[in-house]
């Protein structure tokens, strides 16, 4: 719904509507009122902080180890970063394999499963390769053509790889 229209649905003016919206304005009863019956929720929906959440869909193994196979997960439920889209997911490190510090962090991104893209290029991501293997690497134009060299911190690089999909990393923290 744009701003306009949620204004109308409340029958306040866009203005009125903004300043509710930004916290310019007090939300009293009558506001809390009319914005319950303008969404069809509960009043108490319109004033209770909503917590999103996203799946968890899989763990991050060690090294160039898979670290979840489609049709799995999800696993868990996850409070959502900010940015967070209905495409979000996270994936739980398990171990080493981004470096000693990330063990148990979450990492994530859309689930989007789209072919390799110019400003993908030298960013960490979630990658699927052509053998089914699901990583984490920073990826780097490979030496031939439409191949790609996979970058880790702490195992050797993986040359030349067909690279099926990949996911810009969004966020990683700990979890």
């Amino acid at each position: 719904m744009t701003q306009q229209q949620a204004a109308d649905a409340m029958g306040l003016s866009k203005g009125g509507y903004v300043k509710v919206e930004d916290g310019d304005r007090r939300l009293t009863a009558d506001y809390i009122a009319r914005a319950a019956r303008a969404f069809g929720v509960r009043e108490a929906d319109v004033i209770e902080e909503v917590s999103r959440v996203v799946p968890v869909v899989g763990y991050v193994g060690a090294g160039a180890e898979a670290f979840f196979d489609l049709g799995q997960g999800p696993f868990d439920e996850v409070e959502a970063p900010d940015g967070a889209t209905d495409e979000t997911v996270a994936v739980e490190i398990r171990g080493t394999s981004l470096g000693e510090l990330f063990d148990r962090w979450l990492i994530f991104y859309d689930q989007r499963r789209e072919p390799v893209t110019s400003d993908l290029i030298g960013k960490l991501c979630v990658i699927g390769l052509d053998d089914q293997r699901v990583l984490v690497k920073k990826l780097k134009r490979g030496q031939r053509n439409g191949k790609y060299d996979l970058i880790s911190n702490t195992e050797p690089p993986i040359y030349d790889a067909t690279v099926i999909w990949a996911a810009r990393v969004k966020q990683m923290v700990p979890r």
